[in-house]
């Protein structure tokens, strides 16, 4: 969730509460700053001109931490795109207060009323950050991306860059794009049908208060720029994944298909939100139908989401293929070096076997490592987004206590019994007993408290 609009601060406090609970870190250390106003003056030596190259950014519009900007070219039927992403490795070395401080963040957190940023504002919204103000040190991954959607990594070099526009999602034309554009997110999108993918882009979640003083909740669908724009950092990350196979490294991004259990659950929640999931088909071919302008498709895309077994990360290990089923490909994460810690050494591992180098011991050393940080830390930021939305739904239900409300039993468990509003997209629990998953029944709205994040319910028919 990344808007929670609260003008009359009535949920602070739940927001406080989950930032004590989950020990988000309300700001850097004194030697940490200090550190990043240092490194934040450091020129580029080691880096080509490449000023020349219309790269762009494209994010929200509000966004000032930029990990990646672009440009693309046509190479006969082929396109070239070159990615370029923040080089954090030129400002942060190994064993420095900033990599030191990173190393116990894992990655940025984000909650509706603010962010804490892995590295301080000093690099991460400015120094490093490719903003359109000026040439900024970068790494270049060009990959080549053939018609019918095959990646291939082609070379990647340090370089600096200057961005010709910050173009925002929302906001951007396609003749501010690249040509190409389009077509190269079609070619990756059609190989994912054929690899049978099955990525969920779900809308994002934003709670309003509404003129009775009441919060209600309403999706914000992916502009059609921002599905675009996930096309390049999948074929980069993709086309990475590949080359550092091959060389016998790498930390890879890896992830189960969600077991029986867990789909025949998310067959209950389609059922209350009144969807028409055909028994013959599987949720892959399902998902392919969903329309995330669609209020309850985009809830249950959510709950698609959630229902996941999780991604993690592994190292290089000889002998076996590492496998994100929600990709259906071999995948890493490298495109986001400004939020996430693991993206810094994998840039830095690209940049070595891509070049005919050794990997930096360092690097290799830290593959072995960083698995268990940052699957803590993506631990930390899902919770805290489990709470954010626990808060918000306790919002858009505060004031309604005493209300009756359809719901469909999708689980059974010693806490009580799962259910899902059928009106609203609302997971809750219940005391009701002798039901069965996918029943319909109904319920009363007992408590509503936004402040400690809890929601009671009862069964009354």
């Amino acid at each position: 969730m990344k808007a929670l609009r609260d003008p009359d601060c009535l949920l602070s406090e739940g927001l406080a509460a989950i930032r004590a609970q989950f020990k988000v870190p309300p700001g850097f250390p004194p030697d940490v700053l200090e550190a990043a106003e240092a490194a934040a003056q450091r020129v580029p030596s080691d880096h080509a001109d490449r000023t020349a190259v219309p790269f762009v950014t494209l994010d929200p519009a509000s966004s000032t931490d930029l990990d990646q900007a672009f440009a693309i070219e046509q190479a006969g039927a082929d396109l070239l795109l070159r990615y370029a992403i923040a080089d954090v490795a030129w400002f942060v070395s190994d064993g420095d207060a900033l990599d030191r401080e990173a190393w116990a963040r894992g990655e940025t957190t984000y909650l509706p009323d603010g962010k804490a940023g892995l590295y301080p504002p000093a690099l991460a919204e400015r120094a490093a950050s490719l903003l359109a103000d000026g040439p900024r040190p970068a790494v270049i991954f060009t990959t080549r991306v053939a018609p019918d959607g095959a990646v291939k990594l082609e070379g990647v070099e340090r370089a600096v860059i200057r961005s010709r526009a910050k173009l925002g999602y929302e906001e951007v034309r396609d003749d501010q794009l690249p040509a190409g554009f389009v077509d190269l997110a079609d070619r990756i999108a059609a190989a994912e049908d054929r690899r049978g993918a099955a990525r969920v882009d779900p809308p994002e979640q934003e709670v309003e208060r509404d003129a009775a003083g009441h919060f209600t909740l309403r999706f914000r669908p992916l502009a059609p720029a921002e599905r675009r724009n996930a096309a390049l950092s999948l074929a980069t990350n993709m086309a990475v994944a590949d080359a550092l196979l091959a060389a016998g490294t790498g930390l890879f991004r890896v992830m189960a298909s969600p077991d029986p259990q867990s789909v025949a659950r998310l067959r209950h929640t389609a059922r209350a939100f009144g969807l028409d999931w055909p028994r013959q088909a599987s949720l892959e071919q399902f998902e392919k139908t969903l329309d995330p302008a669609n209020p309850a498709d985009g809830a249950f895309m959510l709950a698609i989401r959630r229902a996941g077994n999780g991604a993690s990360y592994e190292p290089w290990q000889d002998g076996v293929t590492p496998w994100h089923a929600a990709m259906a490909a071999t995948y890493c994460h490298m495109t986001a070096p400004l939020r996430r810690l693991a993206d810094r050494y994998v840039v830095r591992a690209a940049l070595a076997v891509a070049n005919g180098l050794a990997v930096p011991t360092e690097v290799a050393e830290a593959f072995q490592r960083l698995g268990p940080v940052m699957d803590k830390a993506g631990a930390r930021s899902a919770q805290v987004e489990r709470a954010v939305i626990d808060l918000a739904e306790t919002a858009i239900l505060h004031g309604q206590e005493g209300k009756s409300f359809a719901a469909v039993v999708i689980d059974l468990g010693e806490s009580g019994t799962r259910i899902q509003l059928c009106d609203l997209p609302v997971v809750a629990r219940t005391t009701a007993r002798s039901v069965t998953p996918g029943e319909r029944i109904t319920v009363r709205l007992d408590r509503a408290d936004p402040i400690r994040r809890e929601l009671g319910f009862s069964r009354i028919a």
